[in-house]
Order: structure tokens, then sequence, then C-alpha cells
């Protein structure tokens, strides 16, 4: 581990810090086991269950690393405990049924209980890296060629990238763009040569993005590598922040950055969480990835990352054995002895997917690909990886097994609740005992640890929406990792007519119903089981309704919203300054933007007649940079301007004073406020329940439709539309 790795700690000698570690160790080592399988009554267990988690109440009042690990040994201790109970206690079993689905729901929460400590390893210990200075001379800065891959995507998303690469602050003659065009488009080349960039193409669709690189690779050479999605639009100190560390560490093969993303993903856009909640991956870049730059178990994400090239070409080139070429190219690098690196600062940013079926998508994608990785390159074996390093890719791979252990969690009360299947021999003052301080402690755990990166319970949101759909792939992928081809994202798209996916809602519905017709089947049993099974009843009862709620959120996350902005907002207050013919230059300050517009707030008083054409002044530093402008709307102090006719000098002076500032970004980066579990639930409760009526409505008018003729169904429809 290089000395840039290591945490802080306070100074001791060397052999007492070794003393102190291995007295740790041992104390754990020998405390651990007593504490996991002592056998206790229920009144001690529950005893025992309070006493611990009133202490893990009291340290979580304590800021500090230090409190930290004494949550997460405390919750390894329930969860060992409650697991250990559950595979000796709880599986005496008289009927094959019972047995069948009992082991179903076991190995289910075997595959949680692993994930759970592996999760605890990955974010024990965030780095924190901060960027390290570049020499002083500018002249021993090293060349970077920035390779930009594009396929199928249109000019309008692609050209805010190329100009913000162009925008960087690097020496002229040792950046190089390449704009590497697989789609083999006129236009593009035509945009290159104009800008000044390279166009590059190849004869083949070869391998597709991993081959598009690697051709790119034997065409350019210097001797760092800088990539970036069509989409991904990077600061202009991206390069200033990350090649530092190049320089410190010479085994360094990689620099890894945050993808951060300025349009709202699917599940923000439907359920209305955009900036209020944390996304899908706030907590892979805001957290994983930090925790895994300890462990040098850092991965390429296929975007904002430099790569050393000499590295890269000795383990050749970006890897093509799997459709997750980024993350199986840093395996390869760490099995060769390369060190990676992580910056946990936004340095570009770039287009979420548009609808939830592209969004699924690419995550069967990514499932699929770690799964193949997991089966052809598996981590746990094979020489070159340090211990750490192993665990860090088994997770980041057993990650995309959830699919069958979440549709496990979404039926197992029905089990009870519709057969009288008894999945956990135990009484439900026993389960209650057991299973509440697991998931009381590994909740807390988790909120403290997570807090800004993500809430509690929306993972199994995100986790119910696409676990039918990452099952089957996943599966097919173990059976055979050669199945499946690379599927690109599409970005930039719009969504004209607000409809509902019943394509990607196939799976909730259907869990919907099953649930239903439990929690109807539970609400009968209540009628006439004996009383010293009520609370099991009353038990499975509750895990299904709680199913219902997350279901529900799934259901509306299926609801798709419009999307009609061809260049999405950006809120962003900057100076600016409004010059009209005749009037005096008015000074004032921007709320929002885009490629296309600018919103601006204006001095009390001041109004601009619509279609008004004039000029707005934004800075860069110290220059000014004027931009033809027309009023598009101009009420209450506020003007919406939509840019006229901008020359190409324009269209990248506006990337730089927007999107290509250094700060714009990073100011956003884990704002999110610490948010408590009832609070949560009660929200995603909210949401549930419009999921639920979104989802009748559908259905509603679905049937209302097949009984009007189809121009009458039209007319309906579209004016709902205008409404």
């Amino acid at each position: 581990m290089s000395e840039g790795r290591l945490p802080p700690q306070p100074p001791a000698p060397g052999a007492t810090r070794a003393a102190i570690h291995a007295a740790a160790w041992v104390l754990t080592l020998c405390t651990l086991p007593a504490l996991v399988i002592v056998p206790l009554t229920l009144y001690q267990q529950l005893t025992l269950s309070v006493a611990i988690f009133i202490a893990a109440l009291v340290v979580n009042r304590f800021a500090g690393r230090f409190a930290t690990l004494a949550l997460m040994f405390m919750s390894v201790v329930v969860s060992s405990r409650y697991l250990y109970w559950r595979i000796t206690d709880t599986m005496y079993m008289d009927h094959a049924l019972d047995l069948v689905l009992a082991w179903g729901l076991l190995l289910a929460e075997i595959y949680a209980f692993v994930v759970l400590l592996l999760g605890y390893l990955q974010t024990v210990w965030p780095l924190g890296r901060a960027p390290h200075p570049l020499p002083a001379d500018r002249n021993a800065w090293p060349v970077v060629d920035v390779l930009i891959p594009t396929y199928n995507e249109p000019l309008a998303v692609v050209r805010p990238t190329v100009l913000a690469a162009l925008s960087m602050d690097w020496p002229r003659d040792k950046l190089r763009i390449h704009l590497l065009d697989d789609g083999r488009r006129e236009e593009f080349r035509a945009f290159c040569e104009a800008v000044g960039v390279a166009h590059v193409t190849r004869s083949d669709n070869r391998h597709a993005k991993a081959g598009n690189i690697n051709a790119a690779l034997k065409h350019t050479g210097g001797e760092f590598v800088a990539i970036f999605d069509c989409d991904h639009a990077p600061v202009r100190s991206f390069l200033e922040l990350t090649m530092g560390w190049f320089g410190r560490e010479p085994r360094l093969a990689m620099v890894q950055t945050p993808h951060y993303f300025y349009s709202a993903d699917p599940f923000e856009k439907n359920l209305g969480t955009f900036g209020t909640v944390p996304n899908e991956g706030e907590l892979f870049y805001g957290l994983i990835q930090d925790g895994n730059d300890l462990w040098n178990a850092s991965f390429f994400c296929g975007s904002c990352a430099v790569l050393r090239r000499s590295a890269c070409e000795q383990v050749g080139g970006i890897a093509v054995e799997t459709v997750t070429e980024d993350a199986h190219t840093a395996l390869k690098l760490h099995r060769a002895g390369y060190d990676t690196a992580y910056l946990a600062i936004p340095q570009a940013a770039g287009l979420a997917t548009e609808s939830l079926s592209g969004h699924v998508g690419q995550r069967i994608r990514w499932a699929r690909g770690m799964t193949q990785i997991f089966r052809t390159d598996n981590p746990l074996l094979g020489r070159g990886l340090s211990w750490a390093q192993r665990l860090c890719y088994l997770n980041a791979m057993l990650h995309f097994l959830y699919g069958l252990p979440r549709l496990i969690y979404l039926t197992a009360p029905l089990a009870y609740l519709v057969f009288g299947a008894s999945v956990i021999h135990a009484s439900a003052a026993m389960i209650f005992a057991y299973a509440l301080p697991h998931i009381l402690h590994a909740n807390l755990t988790n909120s403290r640890v997570q807090g800004r990166f993500r809430y509690l319970f929306w993972n199994e949101v995100y986790e119910a929406v696409l676990a039918w759909h990452i099952f089957r792939p996943t599966l097919m992928a173990i059976i055979n990792p050669k199945l499946g081809a690379f599927n690109v994202t599409a970005k930039g798209g719009l969504i004209r007519r607000r409809y509902f996916d019943t394509q990607i809602a196939r799976a909730s519905i259907f869990l919907l119903l099953l649930n239903f017709i439990g929690a109807g089947f539970g609400l009968w049993r209540l009628t006439w089981v004996e009383e010293e099974r009520i609370a099991t009843v009353w038990l499975n009862l509750a895990w299904t309704f709680y199913n219902l709620v997350i279901l529900g959120a799934c259901v509306a996350a299926a609801n798709e919203s419009r999307q009609m902005r061809a260049a999405h907002r950006v809120t962003l207050q900057m100076p600016a300054v409004v010059h009209m013919s005749g009037q005096a230059s008015v000074a004032c300050r921007t709320f929002d933007f885009s490629a296309s517009g600018l919103g601006i707030d204006l001095p009390a008083g001041m109004h601009y007649p619509h279609d008004a054409a004039l000029e707005v002044s934004l800075f860069d530093g110290e220059v000014e940079h004027r931009f033809p402008a027309t009023v598009r709307f101009s009420r209450d102090n506020r003007l919406g301007l939509r840019f006229e006719g901008l020359s190409l000098a324009q269209e990248q002076a506006l990337v730089r004073c927007t999107i290509s500032r250094p700060d714009i970004w990073s100011r956003r980066w884990g704002r999110h406020p610490r948010a408590g579990a009832i609070g949560v639930l009660a929200h995603i409760a909210r949401i549930s329940a419009v999921g639920f009526k979104d989802m009748f409505a559908h259905y509603r008018d679905a049937v209302a439709g097949r009984l009007r003729s189809p121009a009458a169904a039209r007319r309906s429809a579209d004016s709902r539309e205008s409404t």
C-alpha cells in the first residue's frame, strides 16, 4: 500500500502500534464467537438485544470514526447471532414444501449478511484523498490524449463535451482531443474540423466502446489517456486535479472521479425526488469508491478518468472479454501490480438516462458484465490481488446478484399467509427477539455510514424495480458467460407524452397482486387461527404491508413523466449584465442556464418585452463574453432568454462560463441532509399511494378505451395530455 493511501493515524512507535493492533484482533476473535453462539432464553436474548441497542444509540451520538467502528462491530455481533440462530434453531421442518421455502429464505439472508459484512469492509474508512499538486514548471507536465467515444448519440449531446475538453486548463501543445466516432458521421467530421480536434473512425464496430478506445490507443501517443463518455463534459480543472498523483506514485495506473449527472434519472424524474433524495448512484461514487481507495481497490468506471498508457497497454488495452469493460480493465491492472486512485470531487457532469426502460437496460448490462467477470476472472482466484482487493471486487460482483434474494424477500411472508408453510420454525416472539436487533442495528449503522449518499429503504425500491429484470441475465451469465452483447445507453432523448410503462412494471404489478392476495389470506386467518399463532400472522402481515409500500413506489417509478427539454436546465447563480439597444446596461444575476437559454433575476421594476432582441454578458474570471439572445418570458422580475445564432467561438465561451466552471458540480456534491427512518418511510409511503392511484387510473382508462371507438380514445388521451 502506498504512502498516499494510508489513513491518518496518531503518532506512535511502530512496535507499540503493532502490539495494539494485535491485541485488538485477539480480543475481537475471542469475544465475537462467544457473543454469537452462546445460547440464551427468550428473555435473556431480549435483555441482551436491548442492552446492545441502547449502547449503539449512545455510541451513535459521538462523532468520529471510532464510534462508527464500534457501531459496525455491534451490528456484526447481532447479525451474526441472528444468522447462527437461524441456521441452528429454525430449520427443523416436517414438510418438504416448508423445507424448500425455508432454505430459499435462509440463502437470501446469508447473501444479505455477506453483502452487509463486505459493505462494512468497503466503507470502514473512506480515504478522502485530496488532489496532489503538479510541478510548478508547466513544461514538465505530460502529454494527455483525451478520448471521447461515441456511436449513435446526436451531435447536440456531444458538442458540449468536446468544447469543454478544449477548455481544460492544460498546455495547448500537451492536450490532444480525439472524438472516436463509431457512427462514422459526416456532420461529426465537419464539427471536428471546425473546432480543431481529431475525428477518429474505424472500419468496424468490433467490441463496441472498448474496441473503439483500443483502436484509438494504437494511433495516439500521449503518456496519459483521459476518457469521457460523449455526454460527460469535464470542467476546466479536471486534469490539474487528477494528474498530480501520477507524478507521486510511479505504479499508479488510473485516477477515477465521480460520475455526476445534472439531469434527473428516471427514478428522480418519475418520483419527483430530484435534488431532495440521493439518487441510485450517489452511494457508489460518494462513499464506496472512496472506501475502496483505502484498499487500493478503486476501479475504472468507463468515463471521467485518466489512465497511464503504458499500464493500460501492458494489460492488453481496455478489456473486451465482458460487457463491463471498465471494471474488468481495473481488475487486470490490479492483478498486474498497479495501483488505482479515486478523487471524490466531481470534475465532469453528464446526462442521466431519460426513461426507466433505458435505465433498466443499462443496469442489465452492468449486472451481466459483473457476473461475467465473476465467472471468467473471479477475483477470489488467481494471482496479484491482496485479500482486501479480492473482497472489494467480490462485493461489487455480488451486489448485482440481488435479483433472486430481493424476489424472495418480496414473497416470503406469502408462504405462511397463503399456504400455512412455516419458513422460520420459531415463535413470533423468538423471531422478534433475534431478527429485530439485526434489522435495527444494520439500519442504524448504515444510516450513519451512508447518511448523505443513501437514505434508508430507498435501496429496496431501486432493487425491487430491477430485481426481475436483472435476475434472468445474471442467471444466464452464470450458466454461460459468453451470452449477451454490449448495448449503448441512449442519452439526450425526449419523452413527449406521459405514459405508464407496463412492460417494466409488469413484474411489480404481479408481485403486488400476490401480496394483496397474501394480505387477504392473512386477514382471513386472523378470524380462526389459534391464539398462539396470531402473533405470527401479524408478523407476516406487517412484512406484507411493507412489501406493498415498496412495490407501490416501484409502480410509481414506472409512470413516465414527460421530458420535453432537449437542453436540461441547471441551477446556477452568477453575475450577468443585460444589454439592450437604446437602454442602459443592467447588472443582474442568473438563476439557471442550459445550452439554449438563460434565466435572469432582474432588479425590482425592470421589464423587457417578449421577443425583444438583446445581449447578455457572462464572465469567465475577469473576461467578459457577450451572447445574443431573445426574451422568451418576462414576469415577476424574472427574465427567460433564448440564445440566438451563437458562433462556434461563442458556444465555447458559453461552455467555459457555465458547465466548465471548476466549482460548479463540486458545490452540489454530497449536500443532502441526513434523514430519519420514519420520515423516509413516510415519504416512500406517500409515493407508493400515488403509484397505486396512477396504476388504477391507467387500467381504468385502458378498460374504458376498449369500450370506446379508437378515435374517441385518442381524443381523450390528447385532452389529458394537453391538460
